[in-house]
């Protein structure tokens, strides 16, 4: 598995659980386990300079999802879906912790939440009409509830999605 994770942030969140959710969804998602995706924690800055670029939207943001080989679920064994580069995902951590305070949660959850949207927008999913938003977010929300199962049984609820 090609995981790259960057924390140029400094923002001294869990990198293992950035991983470990990552890995999560490549499972459930039937992801090939060699592509690739590389997860930076951007500055707020940082973050604010990708959004004019890319948006034309002023401020920063709380995730970007760059897509690059346009990889989809699999519908059979990981091991069989195609291999390549899923792409890039920008997460602000300055941002998180603030919508995280907003929402009552941890800001390493608003992280994994944010890191998981992410990964759905990599994939093709989209939350522009109403029903794809609810396609996206009820699988980013089952998601997160079978990583939190796994990782901290006993969990019964996850963070909401934000609009992001």
């Amino acid at each position: 598995m090609s995981i790259e994770i960057a924390d140029e942030a400094g923002s001294g969140l869990s990198l293992d659980a950035v991983r470990a959710v990552t890995e999560h969804v490549y499972a459930q998602m039937r992801i090939h386990p060699e592509a690739e995706v590389f997860i930076r924690f951007a500055t707020a800055e940082d973050m604010a300079d990708l959004h004019v670029e890319w948006m034309d939207l002023p401020g920063p943001t709380d995730v970007m999802s760059f897509p690059m080989d346009e990889l989809r679920p699999g519908d059979g064994e990981p091991e069989d879906a195609a291999r390549g580069v899923l792409g890039d995902i920008v997460v602000c951590p300055e941002v998180a912790a603030s919508q995280a305070a907003a929402a009552g949660h941890s800001t390493l959850d608003e992280v994994l939440l944010l890191t998981v949207h992410g990964l759905l927008h990599l994939m093709g999913y989209d939350h522009a009409e109403e029903q794809e938003k609810a396609e996206m977010f009820g699988l980013q929300r089952r998601l997160l509830l079978t990583y939190f199962a796994e990782h901290e049984p006993g969990r019964t609820s996850v963070p909401d999605p934000t609009e992001g």
